[in-house]
């Protein structure tokens, strides 16, 4: 049984009222800037056991009736193909993406805006395309100076070039596809806007992460720095909130470098600065509802290993082409006081192929049990794995074929002779298809496929990088992927 560290009813309520507070603050209007990922935040879900991935979403739709949401993209991520690692799509159509899963809930988008937008060939063509969908596109341009020429940025030539975004709720949701989109200068850039035309609004911003409220070493928060250590991310005491308040909270280095910016800016735009720290600028309510400490403590852990373990595939993929990353994670991993050996599902997959050989993997149950798995003529070993555990989910002995060779032989000479490929073996889709097909006439195979839910949040390991199939299967399952930084064959 999974354990919960995390009140999520309890999370949706207070922080829905929270925002609803600083709304009252500002006298009615708020650009929210919600850093991280609103739909699909499994990061968070990882960390804080309880937290579901589209909490964030949830808490949105009890404001629905005072909420619309406007996406920014950053021009240059266009032009760029600039891709969602966890997605693997890129930046233009995850806005599409989005798009569709906000309407489709009944949240209101109100419009895109492209951030340092100067007519580049692929942004103009995203823009036609979007405006064809029904979509408003709106342009904001790139500020010689930006962030520190204050005089210029918050005046008709920095600010007052950009087309003003036209809203019609009270909170106003700045989201994006990913990090520096240009959510912080869109929002602003709309104060400035509305600030000229007499309408009273205000500015917050919305981070998951770091947690401000718990300790700087705290593994949720060192996780968070595990996440992002190829931004070079790094988490701090926030000073400003020291000085103000005489309280120690957490906050991470670019909103600590940027807030004398920020305060300058929103003073020049309101007269005055509502915040005295980035701290008080943020409305996260997260640290609030850990119900659990030991079990969020021991879930971060984790998260850390599994990061390093992804930079060190992505070296090996030459996605990262320094050290600096590794270094990084590995620091961590000493802060946290964990190895790899606190990945229980590791050693047993090495075991195995050290055994027999040939690659394996293996894969840590609910109840803790490890099922392994290894490579024969029929099977890969993520599918031998995928085909053991749910034997085990559904107590059928481990001798019992879910899927006779009669089957399988025939999905391979599919491949081979028809389809080009070279490995026969079948991979995690095609053994879940021939499964499917089993199910319709035994009772076994059926119920096999009745314990696929239970794989989410499971932990599996494999002895080397698995092909892109195998990666969005587990992915697509909810289980928590790590290899060894190994291709299967040295081509």
């Amino acid at each position: 049984m999974a354990m919960v560290g995390f009140d999520n009813d309890k999370y949706l309520h207070t922080q829905s009222e929270h925002i609803r507070e600083r709304i009252a603050q500002f006298g009615g209007k708020l650009y929210l800037e919600f850093g991280g990922k609103l739909f699909d935040d499994y990061h968070a879900s990882r960390v804080l056991p309880g937290f579901e991935p589209d909490s964030k979403l949830k808490m949105l739709l009890q404001l629905k009736d005072r909420v619309e949401i406007v996406i920014a993209i950053n021009a240059f991520d266009i032009e760029k193909n600039k891709q969602r690692s966890d997605l693997g799509i890129t930046y233009d159509l995850d806005v599409i993406r989005l798009i569709d899963c906000f309407r489709s809930i009944g949240l209101y988008v109100g419009s895109v805006v492209m951030t340092r937008f100067n007519n580049q060939v692929a942004c103009t063509a995203f823009k036609k395309r979007l405006e064809a969908l029904g979509v408003k596109v709106y342009c904001h341009y790139t500020i010689d100076g930006y962030p520190s020429d204050i005089a210029k940025i918050v005046s008709d030539d920095g600010f007052g070039k950009n087309e003003y975004i036209e809203t019609t709720k009270e909170l106003v949701v700045v989201t994006a596809p990913g990090p520096g989109s240009g959510k912080m200068a869109t929002c602003l850039s709309q104060l400035y806007h509305e600030h000229k035309r007499g309408i009273q609004s205000g500015y917050a911003k919305f981070e998951t992460f770091p947690i401000w409220n718990i300790p700087l070493t705290h593994p949720v928060n060192l996780a968070y720095e595990a996440a992002t250590a190829d931004l070079n991310d790094v988490n701090m005491i926030d000073p400003f909130h020291l000085e103000a308040y005489g309280k120690t909270t957490v906050n991470y280095n670019r909103d600590v470098e940027i807030f004398p910016v920020v305060n300058a800016m929103l003073e020049k735009i309101l007269g005055t600065c509502p915040y005295k720290s980035p701290t008080d600028m943020g409305v996260n309510m997260a640290g609030n509802c850990i119900i659990d400490d030991e079990v969020v403590k021991e879930a971060s852990k984790q998260e850390i290993i599994r990061r390093y373990y992804t930079a060190l595939c992505d070296q090996r993929k030459g996605i990262l082409t320094d050290d600096d990353t590794v270094y990084k994670l590995e620091l961590l991993m000493k802060k946290a006081g964990i190895t790899t050996n606190d990945r229980l599902v590791i050693a047993p997959a090495l075991q195995k192929a050290a055994i027999t050989g040939l690659p394996a993997a293996s894969l840590q149950l609910p109840d803790g049990t490890i099922i392994t798995g290894k490579t024969t003529e029929l099977l890969g070993a993520s599918s031998a794995l995928l085909l053991n555990a749910l034997k085990a989910l559904a107590g059928i002995d481990d001798e019992v074929e879910l899927i006779s060779p009669v089957i399988i032989e025939p999905i391979q000479h599919l491949k081979t002779a028809h389809l080009g490929n070279r490995n026969p073996r079948l991979h995690t889709d095609e053994i879940l298809i021939a499964l499917s097909i089993c199910a319709a006439s035994d009772e076994n195979a059926e119920l096999a496929m009745e314990q696929l839910s239970k794989l989410r949040g499971c932990e599996v390991h494999s002895t080397v990088i698995l092909s892109s199939v195998d990666e969005k299967v587990f992915r697509r399952l909810g289980v928590n992927l790590t290899c060894e930084p190994l291709y299967q064959t040295k081509k």
